[in-house]
C-alpha cells in the first residue's frame, strides 16, 4: 500500500462539474471529474455525505486522506462553510477546510492573498481581510444579480431589446438572435420564454453566446450589454476594496469570461478605471489546484 501519511485531497465543487485531485507527497493518486448533481450546500449533513461518497468513488480502496480542502459552489457564508467542514470531519477524521469555490482561485494561481473573481453561469468575487476573514460580494442568482455571468448577460440583453422595442426601433442582431435562440416569434414573447424557465441560471445562461455573436455582427445593444457587464464585474472588486480587502491581484476564472475576450477586455478596461492598482490575471490551471494547495496548508 502507498504511504498515505501526506495524502492531501482537494475538491472543487463547481456549479456544473466537480473535480477531485489527491496527492501522496508529490505523486498524483487520483484525478476525478463528475457532475455536481446532488450537491446541497445549504444542508451541511447532506453536503458532507455527498463529498465523502465522492472521495470513496475517486480514491483507491483503503486509502484515507490526511487533509481535505473543498471549494464549494453556493457555499456563501463562513458559517455555512464551517457547518459543512464540521460534518465532513466526522467522515474523514482528518483536518478539513471548506470555502466558497471562488476562494480557490488565488491559491491555484500560487498567491497567498488576492481576489478570486468568477464569471461563469453566475458571477461572484471573494477576498480576505487582514485578519483572514472572508468577504464575498455579488452572486445572488440570475433573477436578482450575477451581473457579468452568462445568465445575467441574457437577462440584461432581453431588457435592452425590450427597451429598443418600446422606442419603436426595428429588431437588431441581438433581438433577432434572442428570438431565434428562445424559439419565439417576436420580441414581446421573450418575457414568457424567460419566465417559463425552471432552472433560471442554467436555462438563461445557455443563450449567452447570442450576445457575443450579435456584438461581433455590430449590434450596438449587444456591445452595450457587454460593456455594462464588464463594469459590473469591476464593481465587485471595487466593493471588496472599499471593505479593506487586498485587491492587488485579481485572479479571474469562469467559462463565460475566459471564453469571451470581449467580456474579459471590458472588465480589464473598467477595472483600470475603478481600481487602478489592481492586477487582473486569468487563471491558467484548474481551480482544484487551489483546493490541493489549501489542503497542504492545513496538514
Amino acid at each position: 500500500m502507498q504511504d498515505t501519511a501526506t495524502l492531501v485531497v482537494g475538491i472543487d465543487v463547481g456549479g456544473t462539474k466537480t473535480q477531485l485531485r489527491a496527492f501522496a507527497g508529490d505523486t498524483l493518486v487520483a484525478d476525478h471529474v463528475r457532475s455536481s448533481s446532488g450537491w446541497r450546500p445549504h444542508d451541511p449533513v447532506a453536503a458532507a455525505g455527498w463529498l465523502a461518497a465522492l472521495a470513496v468513488d475517486a480514491l483507491p480502496a483503503g486509502i484515507r486522506p490526511s487533509a481535505v480542502a473543498v471549494g464549494g459552489h453556493a457555499c456563501e457564508t463562513p458559517r455555512q462553510c464551517a457547518q459543512i467542514r464540521t460534518a465532513l470531519q466526522l467522515h474523514f477524521d482528518a483536518p478539513a477546510l471548506v470555502v466558497g469555490d471562488a476562494e480557490l482561485l488565488a491559491p491555484a494561481a500560487g498567491l497567498d492573498k488576492g481576489v478570486g473573481l468568477v464569471a461563469g453561469t453566475g458571477s461572484v468575487a471573494v477576498g480576505r481581510l487582514a485578519d483572514g476573514t472572508s468577504v464575498q460580494v455579488g452572486g445572488w442568482g440570475a433573477v436578482l444579480g450575477d451581473e457579468g455571468g452568462a445568465a445575467g448577460l441574457v437577462r440584461e440583453a432581453a431588457r435592452a431589446v425590450w427597451a429598443a422595442h418600446d422606442r419603436g426601433e426595428r429588431p437588431d442582431e441581438l433581438a433577432l438572435g434572442l428570438i431565434a435562440s428562445f424559439d419565439v416569434s417576436e420580441v414581446p414573447a421573450l418575457g414568457a420564454a424567460l419566465e417559463s424557465a425552471t432552472d433560471v441560471s442554467a436555462e438563461w445562461g445557455r443563450h449567452a453566446p447570442v450576445v457575443f455573436s450579435a456584438a461581433e455582427a455590430g449590434s450596438a445593444l449587444a456591445l452595450g450589454v457587454i460593456a455594462d457587464a464588464g463594469r459590473s464585474l469591476a464593481a465587485l472588486v471595487a466593493r471588496l476594496a472599499a471593505r479593506e480587502v487586498a485587491v492587488d491581484d485579481v485572479v479571474v476564472a469562469g467559462g463565460t469570461i475566459l471564453a469571451q475576450s470581449a467580456l474579459y477586455d471590458a472588465f480589464v478596461s473598467s477595472l483600470a478605471e475603478t481600481v487602478p492598482g489592481a492586477r487582473p490575471q486569468p487563471l491558467r490551471v484548474p481551480p482544484v489546484e487551489g483546493a490541493v494547495a489549501l489542503a497542504r496548508s492545513i496538514l
